[in-house]
């Protein structure tokens, strides 16, 4: 390679003397080719705070607009439907946030509010997304509680899924049988969504303390602190007509502690 540059070089300077700029063009091209190499891929991702605004403001129409049809339904199969039409909007928009924040940087004591603004932990991120979704949450006071008193502030003990000690497929089984959705979940020392997709398959969405120490999206595979956590707790979020409704009707939700 070395000897190629070297060659290319001296042919680029003979060129520019003996026949003019007519060579020197199509050799220059070659050799900045050989000597640039390319970038390498962003494992990080890149945050994208004009995108995240622009999803929060359609998400505020999207959720008047849903809020008003809720507030004028008579009949039961009116209330399923807009409850249905408000859990397939969350599905979609819930994600879309998330991934704007990708590479913004962790920190244990991160609190940061836009992707790439700062650095952010792992608690703070899942409370900072849900509030700008619509939810009317206690950001601060939310983002500093434990993993289960995050999931115990929208739904009931008996709808969580506490599991301790079981194999991680087993786990991602249980989740992925329970159906399309977002998840909140905790682990021994770490809160994160989890995306259970149409096709099954999951994504884990967090901003990780471990390498890359950013907020990244993972596959199953990948998800290291979702694979090695002996405890693992999970909320159904996006599957309950509760949660659905005090969205809708813009209820506060006090953190439990």
């Amino acid at each position: 390679m070395k000897q190629l540059k070297r060659i290319l070089f001296l042919l680029m300077a003979g060129g520019a003397i003996f026949f003019g700029w007519y060579f020197r063009d199509p050799i220059a091209s070659l050799y900045q080719n050989l000597t640039h190499e390319p970038a390498a891929e962003n494992p990080r991702g890149t945050p994208n705070p004009e995108l995240y605004q622009e999803l929060i403001e359609g998400l505020q129409v999207k959720q008047l607009a849903l809020a008003e049809r809720y507030r004028k339904a008579r009949t039961a199969p009116e209330i399923s439907q807009v409850i249905k039409d408000s859990r397939s909007t969350l599905h979609q928009d819930l994600p879309a946030l998330m991934r704007c924040w990708l590479g913004t940087d962790w920190d244990f004591n991160g609190t940061c509010t836009k992707p790439g603004a700062g650095k952010i932990a792992c608690g703070y991120f899942v409370s900072t997304i849900l509030r700008d979704a619509g939810f009317k949450v206690e950001r601060i006071r939310l983002a500093q509680q434990p993993s289960q008193n995050i999931i115990a502030t929208f739904l009931p003990r008996k709808e969580m899924h506490v599991r301790a000690g079981i194999s991680y497929d087993d786990f991602l089984s249980e989740v992925i049988s329970r159906g399309p959705g977002i998840r909140i979940v905790g682990l021994d020392k770490h809160v994160a969504f989890i995306v259970v997709e149409e096709n099954q398959t999951i994504r884990f969405i967090h901003s990780s303390g471990g390498y890359p120490y950013c907020v990244v999206d993972e596959d199953r595979d990948n998800a290291t602190a979702l694979i090695n956590s002996q405890y693992r707790v999970t909320g159904d979020f996006t599957h309950s007509d509760e949660v659905i409704h005090r969205w809708l009707v813009g209820e506060k939700w006090p953190t439990k502690r």
